[in-house]
């Protein structure tokens, strides 16, 4: 009997791969970009170039983590191989979901000690649905506490756990040290260049499928801008061709087509966008000059236009409102104070970024912003302040459901790795915030890996105290992990606030006679006003304070008088611990040139107190 074999996509360009770098945070994918590049011949030889060639951003230098996704490409060979950069941290996850349309390969970068961690399961679950061949690079294998192949077996445990098909299972792995440009196959024989990696993925990534001479089909998957040239298109063509001059159609997501002209097409060459003249399928490309397009939508032939099925990505569970300032000191420093000015930011930000929603509330001068996490609201607010505006930040809630007329609320997978003195006290804390631990694994090290199901409202305000409570050694990491029914109440600050009762600079005198009340925040010659949150509480109450009381002068002279006060450093907080600081009664002041906290109602006389 004659076997039916199925017909195979025809191969738009057999000189072209395109594949994404995928892995947990902080676990070397931009360092191995850096390595990709300067062994690719992008660089000359005298030229200097930043580590991290790709973090473009100033946060993100800052920080040591990507946020936006990135696209480059390197020449290996008489091959382009189109490589796309995604962030590692979960809550910019609807990064890595819209850049996984435009490849055909993925690279899975896992640490040689701290292995699969909760990134790697979403990126690779992503990544195996879209059925996309993996290639696995154990990174780090320089380490002393490296372990690769426990970190194998545990990746492969994952594949399974993931149900990954016979042929994903059947993937390559390469052993790596990005930071020195090596990796080979076998870890008796060590490498030195990433050729074996070059080599992998011609072997094993697909050249891009589709037909160069069918009607144009491209997915735009991200956007940049330009001052000269406006809004560009960053996208993969998946049939036809495109030239300049060329008339197109974009298929909008409300179901329009609009004609356009395509006036400026750019393909990717190392760190640069080199103009070309037309571009065909299986190509990464750039396109200047289109007025309103978005994420999402498809660019076709204006006579049969062909779209396609929008971009998916996971609902955000985090919401935080914005609004305009209210504090005496407001408009002192932000340059755009007003609502319409909030409202305008927001929606260029819906622009460039799936995974957040904005929604109106009852005031007309107060914005919800719903997204995937605390860190990714704080990166918008941090990068909104650095742009000159000045606005006030509610307290983090989640995000609920109803379903059966029953509540339902976003559960997060937590992974722990600390040292085992600290284990028993972040049980307990975790405890009492609704987790229950999944699994314990000590490898011997001095370490232990924790894991838990947590309400993602119990992680609010967690991170502060397991640094604390772990002297700062502590690795935390979480991830979406689905919907439940509501847990129950949780605890929140257990600690009260110092609040200044009047207004005007702080001083070294009364400072240093509230510091057995508890922890400041601020410095002395600190500008404060009635409602300002000076300070923690050691106590559950809030406690109205004069901070501005100066040591009266007096012509009697006393055996202490000369005696200089000594205070203790105060512990002022960056954006992230200030969110997650706050209490239900509080908000966040941000400026361009301070944080403050504040109680919502400032008047000590009608502010509901605290009981202790």
């Amino acid at each position: 009997m004659p076997t039916v074999t199925k017909p195979q996509p025809s191969v738009a360009n057999p000189h072209r791969r395109n594949i994404a770098i995928i892995a947990h945070v902080d676990h070397g994918k931009t360092t191995l970009v850096d390595a990709l590049l300067h062994q690719s011949g992008v660089f000359r030889a005298n030229e200097r170039v930043a580590e991290r060639a790709l973090d473009n951003i100033d946060l993100e230098r800052e920080r040591g983590i990507t946020i936006m996704a990135k696209n480059t490409a390197v020449r290996y060979h008489d091959v382009v191989i189109n490589i796309v950069d995604t962030p590692g941290h979960a809550d910019f996850g609807g990064e890595v979901e819209r850049t996984l349309t435009m490849v055909d390969g993925v690279l899975l970068l896992v640490d040689a000690s701290e292995g699969p961690l909760p990134q790697t399961r979403f990126v690779l679950r992503k990544a195996l649905e879209a059925g996309l061949p993996p290639i696995l690079l154990i990174n780090k294998i320089d380490r002393h506490d490296a372990r690769p192949g426990d970190v194998l077996n545990e990746i492969y445990d994952l594949f399974i756990d993931l149900d990954a098909g016979e042929g994903q299972l059947d993937f390559p792995v390469i052993y790596a040290n990005a930071k020195a440009g090596t990796a080979t196959t076998d870890l008796a024989s060590p490498g030195d260049t990433l050729r074996p990696l070059f080599d992998a993925v011609l072997a094993h990534v697909p050249p891009p499928a589709g037909d160069p001479e069918a009607p144009l089909q491209a997915l735009v998957a991200n956007l940049d801008s330009s001052d000269y040239l406006g809004r560009i298109a960053i996208g993969r063509i998946f049939d036809g061709r495109v030239a300049l001059g060329d008339t197109i159609g974009v298929c909008k997501l409300d179901g329009r087509t609009e004609t356009t002209r395509v006036t400026k097409l750019f393909v990717f060459d190392g760190l640069r966008r080199t103009e070309v003249e037309h571009a065909a399928a299986g190509d990464i490309i750039c396109l200047a000059g289109i007025d309103g397009i978005t994420i999402g939508e498809a660019i076709t032939d204006p006579e049969t236009p062909r779209p396609i099925p929008p971009i998916c990505v996971d609902e955000p569970t985090v919401s935080i409102v914005l609004g305009v300032s209210t504090s005496p000191m407001a408009g002192r420093d932000g340059t755009y104070v007003t609502s319409r000015n909030l409202r305008d930011r927001l929606d260029r930000e819906l622009v460039g970024n799936v995974s957040i929603r904005v929604e109106d509330t009852d005031s007309p001068e107060q914005i919800k912003v719903v997204g995937r996490g605390e860190l990714q609201l704080a990166i918008l607010i941090e990068m909104m302040r650095r742009e000159g505006y000045e606005f006030q930040v509610s307290r983090p809630q989640i995000v609920t459901r109803q379903v059966d007329g029953q509540i339902m609320e976003p559960i997060e997978e937590l992974v722990i790795d600390v040292a085992e003195e600290y284990q028993g006290v972040v049980i307990a804390q975790l405890g009492t915030r609704r987790g229950t631990m999944t699994q314990m694994v000590n490898h011997g090290s001095g370490r232990v890996r924790l894991e838990f199901r947590i309400p993602t409202r119990g992680l609010i305000g967690f991170r502060a105290q397991f640094l604390t409570d772990t002297r700062g050694t502590g690795i935390l990491n979480h991830l979406f992990g689905g919907w439940e029914p509501w847990h129950g109440p949780i605890a929140g600050r257990p600690t009260g606030a110092l609040v200044a009762d009047r207004k005007g600079p702080a001083t070294a005198f009364a400072m240093s006679n509230l510091q057995e009340r508890g922890e400041l925040f601020i410095t002395p010659g600190t500008e404060v006003y009635e409602g300002m949150v000076i300070g923690e509480n050691a106590r559950t109450n809030d406690l109205d304070v004069n901070v501005t009381k100066e040591k009266k002068q007096t012509n009697m002279r006393a055996s202490n008088a000369e005696e200089a006060i000594r205070l203790i450093p105060p512990r002022p907080l960056n954006l992230e611990q200030a969110i997650e600081f706050i209490n239900e009664d509080e908000l966040v002041e941000v400026t361009p040139v301070s944080i403050r906290l504040r109680k919502r109602t400032l008047a000590a006389n009608q502010r509901p107190k605290r009981a202790e």
